[in-house]
């Protein structure tokens, strides 16, 4: 259960997965409706794998209820979270028993329940095998990194190093005034 890139932008509803990252922001898309929105630095963004949930013991990772939440229900959806507050309570405490009920409200129980649901219909709860370092293909160099190389390797060897700024031509110092 991978959470990494999933977010939530305070005055939005639903989650977004992180696709780009801008100079002033990031680039979102909605989960719930597949549409890429801009995400700016003035906007309240929070990761979903930095929350946790209070229990009576230590505070509990957010990953760690949605897998109570998937083993309990062997993947499935679980209940709706519009149902009555008493019936969410319930069915709250039967999947995470050791939740603080002083501290933690309806509306975040709401909130987990609503996240569950869409990652679980967008199919990003399932359990991925982890590759080991053996399986894991080898990713091969960017271009950027290529280049770094080369001009590096040319220092070492005191050769010219062609960069953008050696191919615009300079103008001459403009004589301006009486002579």
């Amino acid at each position: 259960m991978d959470l990494s890139g999933i977010i939530s932008i305070s005055g939005m509803s639903g989650l977004y997965k992180v696709v780009a990252q801008t100079k002033n922001g990031l680039i979102v898309e909605s989960l719930i409706d597949k549409k890429r929105v801009p995400a700016y630095s003035t906007n309240r963004v929070s990761a979903r794998e930095d929350v946790s949930i209070y229990s009576t013991d230590d505070d509990v990772p957010l990953k760690e209820v949605f897998q109570k939440i998937y083993d309990v229900e062997k993947g499935a959806a679980c209940i709706d979270h519009k149902v009555a507050d008493a019936e969410l309570k319930k069915y709250f405490k039967s999947v995470f028993a050791e939740y603080d009920e002083e501290r933690v409200y309806v509306s975040d129980i709401k909130k987990v329940l609503m996240w569950y649901n869409l990652l679980q219909k967008e199919g990003l709860l399932d359990k991925k095998e982890e590759a080991t370092e053996d399986a894991k293909p080898k990713v091969k160099a960017n271009a950027e990194t290529k280049t770094k190389a080369t001009t590096a390797s040319k220092l070492k060897e005191n050769k010219p190093v062609k960069t953008a700024s050696a191919k615009v031509k300079t103008q001459g110092v403009r004589k301006t005034g009486a002579a």
